[in-house]
């Protein structure tokens, strides 16, 4: 009887150790949302060159939104190249299983395949104290080959409502190239800023934060940026559902006006 007792106490012992080892795992941490990586140019995606359109010019009949959207487009332009791969990389991990790696650290591996070729990422997010750190190393597989290399990190609150990212250029030249700070204080997203961080290029410092508000033109643009002779700042608010909105820009426009456009993109009288 002794030796029975004996028996299923150690049992007892063995199944609270590894009950209290799967306890001591607890739950992965929640992943920041996919928004905080991304800025919304939806609404200024034009068919224009580079070059500044400066409102009022003739034959322009929407120049006033055509400036808003090629200012912006400079942004969009990094989303397109730098940011293509890490961006659809982080998105595609929100359908993954992460697994348990080490004390209050999950990981989340998986192949992702784009147009310019396939790529091995590896997440990794250790949970402290009142943040989450994240690390994202991404591995070229095909196309474009390369070895595995830390593409971006960042921070974010356990609540879920900021962080920060920092994007790496490339593999070719892992050198701090983005900063991207967002808030999500509600369910949606509500700021999300662009930092060039680049050492020792002139377009270093410039920014643009993207948010959303109550306002009837409850989307905006905060842009400061060098134009290649010196910086200058551009500001740009926009219906996110009827897509009409105003631009005012000292250094281009000449005054502090807001130049309108309607739900056509066509030049408007400012009310």
């Amino acid at each position: 009887m002794k030796k029975i007792f004996s028996l299923l106490f150690i049992l007892i012992l063995f199944a609270g150790f590894f009950t209290g080892c799967k306890k001591d795992k607890g739950e992965p941490p929640v992943l920041p949302p996919q928004e905080s990586m991304t800025i919304d140019f939806s609404n200024f995606i034009s068919t224009k060159k580079s070059e500044i359109i400066i409102p009022g010019q003739k034959g322009t009949a929407n120049s006033n939104w055509e400036f808003a959207a090629v200012t912006a487009g400079t942004w969009n332009l990094i989303i397109n190249t730098t940011l293509a791969v890490p961006v659809a990389a982080f998105k595609t991990a929100v359908n993954q299983v992460p697994v348990y790696i080490s004390t209050k650290n999950w990981q989340w591996s998986y192949t992702v395949t784009l147009p310019g070729g396939t790529y091995k990422a590896r997440l990794t997010g250790l949970i402290g104290a009142s943040n989450v750190q994240w690390k994202m190393y991404i591995t070229g597989q095909s196309t474009d080959v390369f070895a595995e290399f830390l593409w971006f990190e960042g921070t974010s609150k356990l609540d879920g409502t900021s962080g920060q990212w920092i994007i790496y250029q490339s593999a070719a030249s892992p050198v701090a190239f983005l900063q991207i700070d967002w808030t999500k204080p509600g369910t949606t997203i509500g700021t999300v800023e662009y930092t060039f961080v680049k050492a020792g290029d002139s377009f270093n410092t410039s920014f643009i934060q993207y948010g959303l508000n109550s306002n009837v033109l409850n989307a905006y643009y905060t842009i400061h940026y060098y134009n290649g002779v010196k910086f200058s700042d551009v500001n740009i608010e926009w219906s996110t559902t009827t897509h009409n909105g105003h631009v005012k820009s000292l250094d281009y426009l000449g005054d502090s006006n807001w130049y309108c456009w309607d739900a056509n993109k066509v030049n408007t009288v400012c009310q």
